[in-house]
């Protein structure tokens, strides 16, 4: 199939195929006579692979180490730790969401109670975190 065939079965962008052809996730496809990029069922494999490993958090980093043990013998341990540490990272995260989403709702709730001739608390609270 060709780079846009494969872009719509994979519901990306054509660019985005071609980035990862440069940062080494994909193979360099092999050409038809006229140029054209021709890619296999088993590229379009591991490019969906590629889509489903960034959407649950994986950087581009850590989906080679994925796709280099998808393509050896997998050891399951290594991949389980894997997905451990990077579940771990997402529970840092969303602590630090929940956290700035309640300091969010505190000055929006101090927005509504102040005087209207005080500056705005949200603003004020800004520009204090950066003094």
């Amino acid at each position: 199939m060709k780079i846009g065939e494969l872009a719509k079965k994979a519901k990306v962008n054509i660019d985005t195929i071609r980035y990862y052809e440069r940062r080494g996730l994909l193979s360099k496809p092999r050409r038809s006579s006229s140029g054209y990029r021709i890619y296999s069922e088993a590229d379009a494999k591991r490019l969906l692979f590629i889509i489903h490993a960034k959407s649950l958090g994986f950087t581009l980093e850590e989906i080679k180490v994925l796709l280099s043990l998808r393509a050896g013998e997998s050891n399951c341990d290594e991949v389980r730790q894997i997905a451990r540490n990077k579940a771990g990272e997402i529970a840092s995260r969303v602590q630090s969401l929940l956290r700035m989403q309640y300091v969010l709702l505190e000055l929006a709730e101090q927005c509504e109670q102040k005087d209207k001739g005080d500056l705005c608390p949200i603003l004020n609270a800004m520009e204090k975190d950066h003094e």
